[in-house]
C-alpha cells in the first residue's frame, strides 16, 4: 500500500512534540488571532421548507438579533454579552460581542412565511421555499418616443 506523499502533518506534529516534549502548537494558541467569529449553525430542509437553527447563547433582548432575508440568502446579526454580575471574565471559550454572518440558501424563499423564535440559546428560522405560480405575465409594452 502506498503512503501518500501530501499528508506528511500528522508525523511532522508528532515529531514537533517529541523534541518541545509536550504540546508545541498550543503553547502559540493564545497568540494566534481569531480570523473568524463562529456560532453553530445547522441547516435542516424538508421538502420545500428549512429549519435553519443558530446557538446564541444568553439573548435577554430578541433586539440584539436582527434577521433579513432575501432571495436566496439568510443575514443574521446579533450582539452576544455575557455578563455575570461580581465576575470577571478571565478565559473566553464562548464568543461575545458583534456576529453576524450570511447564510446561502438552496433556494429562493418566501418572504412573507418566516417565523423565528428563541428558545434556550438557541434561535430557530423556520422558512419556505418560493414556488412560482406558474402563471404567464404579459408585459406592456410603451412607444418610444
Amino acid at each position: 500500500m502506498k503512503s501518500n506523499p501530501f499528508n506528511p502533518f500528522p508525523e511532522w506534529t508528532k515529531q514537533w512534540e517529541q523534541f518541545f516534549q509536550g504540546d508545541f502548537w498550543g503553547n502559540f494558541q493564545s497568540f494566534l488571532p481569531t480570523t473568524k467569529k463562529q456560532s453553530g449553525i445547522n441547516i435542516y430542509k424538508k421538502d420545500n421548507e428549512l429549519l435553519i437553527v443558530v446557538s446564541l447563547p444568553g439573548l435577554e433582548k430578541m433586539e440584539d438579533v436582527e434577521l433579513y432575508v432575501y432571495y436566496k440568502t439568510l443575514e443574521i446579526k446579533a450582539n452576544i454579552n455575557l455578563q455575570f454580575k461580581g465576575f470577571e471574565l478571565i478565559e473566553e471559550g464562548i464568543f461575545q460581542g458583534e456576529w453576524e454572518t450570511t447564510i446561502p440558501l438552496p433556494f429562493a424563499v418566501k418572504e412573507d412565511r418566516i417565523e423565528a423564535t428563541y428558545h434556550n440559546g438557541l434561535l430557530f428560522i423556520h422558512l419556505h421555499r418560493l414556488i412560482p405560480d406558474g402563471t404567464k405575465k404579459k408585459i406592456e409594452i410603451k412607444k418610444g418616443e
